[in-house]
């Protein structure tokens, strides 16, 4: 039996339940790889879950992560176009603190030869929830407008370039610092907001010719859905998904009526739950940010 390291938890709570551990090291079934782990991303579901306050209960024990970056060790059986030695990233549910993780093969990025393992372990959750909230239940459209919530976080960072990329205008960004406003400039926000000031919906309008953004992407919580909603233009999407403050908010549907409003739920596990759709935006999404120069926030 060959062991390995790996993180496991066997109870909830902060991060000292989180345990160094020998394990067995897994096999790869058929049409699955086993990767030999150089990064990990390290993520706000992977907090939540080891409390136990992910959107869905968490078993125990079990070993954290989900993104992971490293090289490829061993290949199961019906794997084609994948060798040991190549270097790859992929999505996982969970298992990325160890030594070694193993993948769908189909679920397999390559890793361009002038990006590192700890680049590209920061790419496949925030970046495949960044494509998604935007592509999937924003249907954003060319020349269309998007605020996008706390743009120098994990999601907001990729979503302010994914956003360009897509065509939107203007790309709205809101922070609660002058600092990481200008970063949010730097990755190519048109218009910048700080979301600690009162009137922010007010700016978010006067940006948007009084109109309002097509596109909201919502992850704060509290009082923020409804403030959203006296800035989202007619017809406009507000994608929820999230809530960092703790504070899941409240919404009144008749309010969703006058302007014709639509409000979408995005949770990324029903997406990897998919093949026909988990792997070609996997694909989709870390093409994008693989073969452009996207920045990643690691």
């Amino acid at each position: 039996m060959v062991q390995m390291k790996a993180i496991r938890v066997d109870e909830f709570g902060e991060p000292e339940v989180l345990e160094p551990v020998e394990v067995e090291r897994p096999s790869p079934g058929e049409g699955e790889v086993l990767i030999e782990t150089s990064s990990a991303g390290v993520n706000y579901a992977d907090t939540m879950r080891r409390r136990n306050q992910y959107v869905e209960p968490q078993e125990l024990p079990f070993t954290p992560g989900s993104e992971v970056a490293g090289t490829v060790a061993e290949v199961g059986d019906g794997v084609e176009d994948v060798n040991v030695g190549d270097r790859v990233v992929t999505l996982l549910g969970t298992g990325g603190y160890a030594a070694y993780a193993v993948a769908p093969a189909r679920n397999l990025i390559p890793i361009p030869g002038g990006m590192d393992f700890d680049e590209a372990a920061a790419i496949p959750l925030q970046g495949l929830t960044a494509y998604h909230v935007l592509e999937t239940s924003g249907q954003l459209k060319e020349g269309e407008s998007v605020l996008v919530h706390a743009a120098a976080g994990g999601v907001g960072y990729l979503a302010v370039q994914m956003a360009k990329l897509m065509g939107a205008s203007p790309v709205i960004a809101t922070a609660s610092t002058q600092e990481k406003l200008d970063l949010a400039s730097d990755l190519g926000a048109d218009v910048l907001v700080n979301y600690t000031e009162e009137d922010w919906p007010e700016q978010v309008r006067e940006a948007t010719d009084g109109n309002g953004a097509d596109v909201i992407l919502e992850m704060v919580g509290g009082d923020f859905p409804q403030k959203n909603l006296q800035c989202l233009n007619a017809f406009g999407r507000m994608v929820v998904f999230g809530a960092a403050s703790g504070d899941r908010g409240s919404l009144v549907p008749a309010e969703l009526m006058k302007n014709n409003h639509v409000v979408a739920g995005f949770y990324l596990p029903n997406i990897m739950a998919r093949p026909e759709l988990f792997g070609p935006s996997l694909h989709s999404a870390g093409s994008t940010f693989t073969n452009t120069a996207v920045k990643t926030n690691n």
